[in-house]
């Protein structure tokens, strides 16, 4: 996964879930939850990449950052609790996968796991 089109399409593929644009700028896309409307990625490009905010547990979050150089405390948000995965090649896609996973039953009202993962 390396360009914005893959991500935004891999996160619509979770169960009841919206592409926005609430920044009124086309670098920025969220894809929220239909029903609590929360963020679960924030897909953007930065610094000749595109970046994933995704929302990781305390208990994954460092390990994460430790373990790929490009997972960083999130850009622009709550650097406690979001992480940026920037796709330059270097995370396999199967751990970008289960980090949006991840943020997304976090951030879920149901605390279910997407039924098309």
């Amino acid at each position: 996964m390396k360009s914005r089109e893959e991500a935004v399409a891999y996160c619509l593929g979770f169960q009841d879930v919206y592409e926005d644009y609430p920044f009124r700028d086309a670098n920025w896309c969220v894809i929220r939850h239909q029903k609590n409307r929360k963020i679960f990625a924030w897909i953007f490009g930065k610094d000749g990449h595109i970046w994933i905010n995704v929302k990781c547990s305390t208990q994954w979050r460092d390990f994460w950052r430790q373990a790929f150089d490009s997972v960083v405390p999130a850009y622009h948000l709550n650097k406690k609790h979001w992480n940026s995965i920037i796709l330059d090649g270097t995370v396999p896609e199967k751990e970008i996968c289960r980090m949006i996973a991840e943020s997304y039953d976090l951030t879920s009202c149901s605390k279910k796991s997407p039924t098309s993962k």
